[in-house]
């Protein structure tokens, strides 16, 4: 006799059949749709478009009125799975195997979707006249790529459409070991910056004819290599600059480059600004540069300020539900990288709480049906306790 899943699993099961990478829908919006609209939600499903980017659709639902006005946050566009072949479980079929759910997306984020689904179904059917303000869904397609179509541009519409939010939870994998670690109250910022050094090209033999533009670059990338931005504070880990990427396009021994150009991104905290660092980092790199240098840098248009949500209502709320569900006492992190919190964070508080990453984007990627329906639990939890005073 086949074991019946939980809602939770159900979902994220099918969520992960749908081989949704970014840009492609392929169906997991609509999985959604047809679990929210029957039990009352409005659904909008709503593309953006954006010259040099792929359309992307996007997905927002709401039920009730009023407020307060709460918000769960995530993706359901995924990775690219890889070689398949490599693979112990097909990436897109959610395999269920000795206790764990495979497939691409399990743990970012379709796991985390699926149990604020099952999660927000449940309060809605044990509360038929629905919850005491309202409770939406903010859902992308664009978390993955170049979240220039996504949650940005869902959440400029939905304040075009008269909704204000007053909290969010955002899905992502947040837990480094096991679920009920960590809840993220913030997010260090993202800066990247791309320098050029440029020479004139010519003959190894013949150095006098030629300029070569690679020992300038090494200057200047020893600047940036050797700086210390800060060490940290309560709430941040030390920012960091790392460099990425450096590159002449040269495959030949006796030919010196014309030019040779290099990527860095730092990943840095409250003590920063985007402008303060930029200036930081110009000044730097005019100091370190040789006279007569030439060379430019450029940043790039998709960085991120650093943030840190102060509403402890939201915090010690989601704290005490997982808590009551895992016995365990979640730390307030701001590590990690980037997430759509980013955006989020201009419209109403948000921290992140979601399962445990150790296998996103990986092969093999999976999670334990436990911290599925745990995860889907500390969600309901939550919202008893947010909406029933």
């Amino acid at each position: 006799m086949t074991k019946q899943l939980s809602p939770a699993v159900s979902i994220c099961r099918d969520l992960i059949r749908c081989p949704s990478v970014t840009p492609a829908e392929a169906g997991a919006l609509k999985v959604l749709e047809d679990l929210l609209k029957p039990a009352g939600f409005e659904v909008h499903r709503v593309v953006f478009s954006e010259e040099g980017t792929p359309d992307v659709e996007n997905l927002f639902a709401t039920i009730g009125s009023g407020g307060p006005h709460f918000v769960f946050a995530g993706h359901t566009d995924v990775v690219p799975a890889g070689d398949e072949a490599a693979w112990t479980h097909a990436p897109f079929e959610g395999t269920i195997s000795d206790g764990m759910i495979h497939g691409r997306g399990t743990a970012d984020m379709k796991g985390g979707v699926a149990a604020f689904a099952a999660a927000a179904l449940a309060f809605v059917k044990a509360h038929p006249a629905g919850p005491q303000g309202r409770i939406s869904f903010l859902i992308t397609g664009d978390e993955e790529g170049p979240a220039v179509n996504g949650t940005a541009k869902l959440l400029q519409w939905a304040k075009d459409q008269g909704y204000t939010f007053d909290a969010c939870i955002v899905g992502e994998p947040t837990n480094p070991e096991q679920l009920g670690d960590a809840i993220k109250v913030g997010r260090r910022g993202s800066l990247s910056g791309a320098l050029q050094v440029r020479g004139t090209q010519g003959h190894v033999a013949y150095q006098h004819l030629a300029d070569n533009p690679i020992p300038g670059m090494l200057k200047l990338l020893g600047a940036l290599a050797s700086i210390e931005l800060d060490r940290g504070n309560e709430r941040f880990l030390p920012s960091n600059l790392e460099i990425t990427s450096v590159d002449v396009g040269n495959t030949a021994y006796n030919i010196i480059p014309a030019k040779v150009e290099a990527r860095f991104n730092v990943r840095f905290n409250d003590t920063w600004s985007l402008d303060s660092l930029k200036a930081y980092l110009e000044a730097l790199l005019k100091e370190a540069a040789p006279n007569g240098l030439d060379w430019t840098l450029e940043f790039k248009p998709d960085n991120s300020e650093s943030f840190l949500t102060h509403d402890e209502d939201l915090i010690a709320t989601l704290s005490a539900a997982v808590a009551t569900v895992t016995g365990r006492t979640p730390e307030l992190s701001t590590g990690g990288g980037t997430s759509d919190a980013r955006f989020i964070k201009n419209y109403c508080p948000v921290v992140e709480f979601g399962l445990v990453g150790q296998t996103m984007h990986k092969v093999d990627e999976q999670v334990a049906v436990a911290d599925l329906d745990q995860l889907s639990e500390i969600y309901l939890q939550f919202l008893k306790s947010y909406f029933i005073k």
